[in-house]
């Protein structure tokens, strides 16, 4: 996932000043000096570490309030200057000026939005509340400001050259569709809005990450955990020691419906306890309860996307998608979800005689699923969970895997680097240089799950490379993995092994951005491409020369046997029908919330949620959404509103592009090199559809998609 928080968009686009009455004699005004007493804030100024790597050993909680107000201030008085100014509009005092802007409260909006989703506290959290509507105000001040908007309007794009163009155009549209062309009064209504929804937002993320924390469930008989390694139930008594429950074991939830864990619980009793956990976290009445936040939330979006002139909050956020409409969106959707629950009733099918020949007694629950279909797929494929993890272990999936494949498709090397400050102990780092030896992007990476961390994974930039500002990427990937107990490896799944390779390929979008201008560098393209080079990268796990270089046992040093990479991949159809119903069944979910046009249509949060997966055929009652609505932290929190659908918009390029890199080569620098030209290298400065066009020479294709599942032969 490519971290969108609204506290992120920070470009000069997500600054706004709104000052049609200021005076000519203010036009002139100075920007305003820092005050003495912000000399050691480490945001005043650019970061002495190299690439202007955050000082996170100066950075502390009280620095981010003096510098966003400062940064405020600042960034205000530097649009009314160019929204003001007496001289004839030209694409350099103007957009230019544009994307130069706000240099104090970028740095410290970046940093404060990373550590707010990865590391955050009491403080950060009050902050995060208290900003978030002021951030929008300021962001409005920007969108809604008519003078600035009709200085856009009249630059000409003669004698641009082709990422100038790109730029003015991605201007005049992101102020269109965020209501420049609105009367006065409907610009006061929105701006209102905009504070409220931006407010709603925070709050929710707070109450989740607060919800999951005390969701976890804790046991006091090792026994309920039969069927965990050793090193697991170790870490779920040290787990439950650090919460304060010396003695027990605690089992902390992890931000999807279905728990990694319940694949291998043989106690049925603690496998329900733990689903229901997660299942009912943000639902229970208490201070933590989202379903109010939800429900306003929904409400506000549709009234801000009627005041901009659309039907409802999905026509007006997918104009600037590949996607372009709701309409276009569902219709992939329908294409894939119909074969996808027709394979999970197979599926269903298949887990309900395991269970009736081992006399279970009992109708199959979603609880249930992934622990007798890893008894499936074991009976099916001779393949066990258990056998695969040994060969799984976190490091070596990284450095042996992850970077080896971008070292043979694109020539990346890395080193890692001990002396730059981390934000957290278990961060790490590295340097990158590309095959030329040229140094490019700094790199962190932050694995083990903490009450401090949103869930999930994604990937964030620090520093957003630029020319025009002399930048260079410096980025992050979090992830959730639960930390081993001391002195013990930190053995993963191949799922877990698949989103690393999957964030590591939003990285790698980030690494090779070759932009101009920061508003179109690297990762910042429509939500339904982001997800593309990502999904692509999952592909590198199993290609035969790399899974050989990284899955080596980890006490053993051996490499995984030839028999089980072949039952790996003779299963990697497997589960398919349940993996992709619990996924589109989320993206239809997100979509029904935003295509509502009348607030009459709205019900309580639950009951819309069984209409709406009633309504397209997800009536498999085993086969939950991957997220349920009180925990879809992506549309309620996360930029994804009316976007889920993008992961299967994506997956149909990165499927497609994948047949084609498989029947030229494969793993060669030659393919490697002509994906970074056409797909990470362009950012959002072309076509993207013509980018995709120009790598395979054909447009999108669903079948790759639907044979890549087991849908279709």
């Amino acid at each position: 996932m490519k971290n969108i928080s609204s506290v992120l968009l920070i470009s000069a686009l997500a600054f706004n000043q709104s000052c049609t009455t200021m005076k000519q004699t203010d036009i002139q005004q100075e920007l305003p000096a820092p005050d003495p007493s912000l000399s050691s804030n480490p945001f005043m100024k650019k970061s002495k570490l190299q690439y202007e790597a955050p000082e996170f050993d100066k950075i502390k909680n009280e620095h981010f309030k003096p510098a966003f107000d400062f940064g405020l201030k600042q960034h205000e008085a530097e649009i009314i200057k160019i929204a003001n100014n007496p001289a004839a509009p030209t694409f350099e005092n103007t957009i230019v000026a544009l994307e130069k802007s706000g240099e104090v409260l970028r740095r410290a909006q970046i940093v404060f939005s990373n550590l707010t989703g990865a590391n955050t506290n009491p403080t950060l959290q009050a902050l995060d509340e208290e900003y978030a509507p002021i951030f929008a105000a300021h962001s409005d001040k920007l969108y809604l400001n008519e003078n600035l908007y009709k200085r856009i309007q009249s630059i000409r794009e003669d004698g641009l050259d082709s990422e100038s163009k790109r730029l003015l155009q991605y201007y005049k549209q992101n102020f269109e569709i965020a209501g420049a062309n609105l009367s006065a009064a409907d610009k006061e209504k929105l701006k209102q809005i905009n504070q409220e929804l931006a407010s709603l937002s925070t709050q929710y993320s707070n109450k989740l990450l607060e919800a999951r924390k005390q969701g976890g469930v804790f046991f006091s008989d090792a026994k309920e955990l039969d069927g965990l390694s050793a090193d697991e139930i170790a870490a779920a008594a040290s787990d439950a020691k650090t919460a304060g429950q010396p003695g027990k074991y605690l089992l902390a939830l992890q931000n999807t419906t279905q728990q990694p864990l319940l694949q291998n619980l043989k106690n049925r009793a603690t496998r329900e306890k733990l689903f229901k956990a997660s299942w009912t976290r943000a639902e229970k009445g208490d201070a933590n309860d989202t379903r109010s936040t939800i429900e306003q939330l929904a409400k506000l979006r549709l009234k801000k996307a009627q005041i901009l002139g659309k039907k409802n909050f999905a026509e007006w956020k997918l104009q600037d998608q590949m996607a372009k409409t709701p309409e276009a969106a569902t219709k992939l959707m329908n294409q894939i979800a119909t074969p996808a629950v027709e394979t999970a009733r197979r599926e269903a099918k298949d887990i309900q005689d395991l269970i009736d020949q081992q006399k279970g007694g009992f109708k199959v629950e979603p609880w249930d699923w992934n622990f007798y279909a890893e008894q499936v797929r074991k009976a099916k494929f001779d393949l066990d969970e258990s056998q695969i993890k040994p060969y799984f272990e976190i490091t070596t999936v990284l450095e042996k895997g992850v970077f080896f494949a971008a070292e043979k498709f694109y020539g990346l090397t890395f080193k890692k680097r001990t002396d730059l400050p981390v934000y957290h102990p278990d961060v790490v780092t590295y340097e990158v240089f590309d095959h030329d030896g040229k140094s490019i992007a700094i790199y962190y990476l932050d694995f083990y799950t903490r009450d401090s961390k949103n869930g999930g994974a994604w990937m964030s930039n620090f520093v957003e490379q630029s020319y025009l500002l002399g930048t260079k990427p410096v980025i992050v990937n979090c992830y959730n993995y639960q930390k081993p107990a001391p002195g013990k490896p930190s053995l993963i799944s191949y799922d877990d092994v698949s989103t690393i390779f999957h964030e590591f390929g939003h990285s790698i979008h980030g690494m090779f951005a070759s932009q101009k201008y920061p508003s179109l560098s690297g990762t910042n393209v429509p939500r339904d491409f982001v997800e593309f080079p990502s999904q692509i990268n999952e592909h590198w796990a199993l290609d035969p020369v790399v899974l050989k270089n990284y899955a080596v046992h980890y006490e053993t040093k051996q490499p995984i046997p030839q028999a089980l990479v072949d039952k790996i991949k003779k299963a990697s159809t497997f589960n398919q029908g349940y993996m992709t119903t619990e996924l589109v069944s989320a993206a239809e979910l997100d979509m029904d919330w935003h295509t509502v046009s009348n607030e009459s249509q709205f019900i309580p949060v639950l009951d819309f949620e069984k209409q709406s997966l009633a309504s397209h055929g997800f009536n498999l009652a085993t086969v939950p959404p991957r997220y349920h609505t009180p925990y879809f932290a992506h549309i309620w929190g996360g930029g994804y509103s009316a976007g889920y659908y993008a992961y299967l918009w994506s997956e149909t390029l990165d499927n497609d592009a994948w047949e084609w890199i498989s029947k030229n080569g494969g793993l060669t620098r030659e393919n490697g090199d002509r994906f970074r030209k056409y797909i990470l290298s362009v950012g959002n400065s072309v076509d993207l559809n013509q980018a995709f066009r120009d790598f395979t020479g054909h447009d999108p294709d669903i079948k790759p998609l639907l044979r890549n599942r087991g849908f279709i032969k």
